[in-house]
Protein backbone atom coordinates (compact mmCIF):
# COMPACT_ATOMS: atom_id res chain seq x y z
CA UNK A 1 0.00 0.00 0.00
CA UNK A 2 1.14 3.52 -0.83
CA UNK A 3 0.15 6.58 1.21
CA UNK A 4 0.42 10.33 0.86
CA UNK A 5 -0.12 12.11 4.17
CA UNK A 6 -0.60 15.88 4.22
CA UNK A 7 0.00 17.67 7.51
CA UNK A 8 -0.13 21.34 8.45
CA UNK A 9 1.90 22.28 11.53
CA UNK A 10 4.41 24.75 12.95
CA UNK A 11 7.28 22.35 12.23
CA UNK A 12 8.59 20.40 9.25
CA UNK A 13 7.07 16.93 8.74
CA UNK A 14 10.29 14.99 9.33
CA UNK A 15 10.25 15.90 13.03
CA UNK A 16 7.09 13.90 13.70
CA UNK A 17 6.85 15.15 17.27
CA UNK A 18 4.50 13.38 19.70
CA UNK A 19 0.95 13.95 18.53
CA UNK A 20 1.97 14.77 14.95
CA UNK A 21 -1.00 12.73 13.74
CA UNK A 22 -3.31 15.44 15.12
CA UNK A 23 -2.01 17.74 12.37
CA UNK A 24 -3.01 15.44 9.51
CA UNK A 25 -5.18 17.28 7.01
CA UNK A 26 -5.66 14.34 4.65
CA UNK A 27 -4.44 10.86 3.82
CA UNK A 28 -4.62 9.29 0.39
CA UNK A 29 -4.12 5.54 -0.08
CA UNK A 30 -3.22 3.76 -3.29
CA UNK A 31 -2.91 0.12 -4.24
CA UNK A 32 -0.78 0.67 -7.33
CA UNK A 33 2.52 2.46 -7.68
CA UNK A 34 1.28 4.18 -10.84
CA UNK A 35 -1.75 5.71 -9.08
CA UNK A 36 0.50 6.81 -6.24
CA UNK A 37 3.07 8.39 -8.59
CA UNK A 38 0.36 10.28 -10.51
CA UNK A 39 -1.23 11.67 -7.34
CA UNK A 40 2.13 12.55 -5.79
CA UNK A 41 3.32 14.37 -8.92
CA UNK A 42 0.09 16.36 -9.09
CA UNK A 43 0.15 17.30 -5.39
CA UNK A 44 3.82 18.33 -5.44
CA UNK A 45 3.11 20.49 -8.50
CA UNK A 46 0.22 22.22 -6.73
CA UNK A 47 2.31 22.92 -3.64
CA UNK A 48 5.21 24.26 -5.70
CA UNK A 49 2.89 26.72 -7.40
CA UNK A 50 1.34 27.85 -4.12
CA UNK A 51 4.36 28.11 -1.79
CA UNK A 52 7.65 29.96 -2.32
CA UNK A 53 9.84 27.67 -0.21
CA UNK A 54 10.49 23.95 -0.26
CA UNK A 55 12.68 21.45 1.59
CA UNK A 56 12.99 17.67 1.43
CA UNK A 57 14.52 15.04 3.72
CA UNK A 58 15.17 11.38 3.03
CA UNK A 59 13.17 11.58 -0.23
CA UNK A 60 9.93 10.98 1.69
CA UNK A 61 9.36 14.14 3.74
CA UNK A 62 8.52 17.36 1.92
CA UNK A 63 7.90 20.76 3.51
CA UNK A 64 6.41 23.80 1.81
CA UNK A 65 5.89 27.27 3.25
CA UNK A 66 5.68 30.98 2.58
CA UNK A 67 7.04 33.53 5.03
CA UNK A 68 3.75 35.36 5.39
CA UNK A 69 1.91 32.30 6.77
CA UNK A 70 2.57 32.36 10.51
CA UNK A 71 0.57 31.81 13.68
CA UNK A 72 1.23 33.22 17.12
CA UNK A 73 2.69 30.64 19.49
CA UNK A 74 1.72 31.38 23.07
CA UNK A 75 4.29 28.93 24.48
CA UNK A 76 7.18 30.67 22.71
CA UNK A 77 5.58 34.15 22.76
CA UNK A 78 6.31 34.80 19.08
CA UNK A 79 5.09 33.99 15.59
CA UNK A 80 5.73 30.44 14.37
CA UNK A 81 6.14 29.53 10.72
CA UNK A 82 3.41 27.25 9.34
CA UNK A 83 4.57 24.33 7.20
CA UNK A 84 2.58 22.24 4.75
CA UNK A 85 4.12 18.81 4.94
CA UNK A 86 3.84 15.78 2.74
CA UNK A 87 4.91 12.39 4.04
CA UNK A 88 5.01 9.49 1.63
CA UNK A 89 4.83 5.89 2.73
CA UNK A 90 5.62 3.09 0.33
CA UNK A 91 5.96 -0.65 0.86
CA UNK A 92 9.76 -0.25 0.82
CA UNK A 93 9.69 2.42 3.55
CA UNK A 94 7.30 0.45 5.74
CA UNK A 95 9.56 -2.61 5.77
CA UNK A 96 12.66 -0.70 6.91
Amino acid sequence: MYKIIYIKADYEPWWQFDGWEEHIVSTQKFESEQQFNNAFTELIGQFRQKYNNEACKHERYFAFWSEEECEFCEACDEDAQIYHGIIIQTPEVLTQ
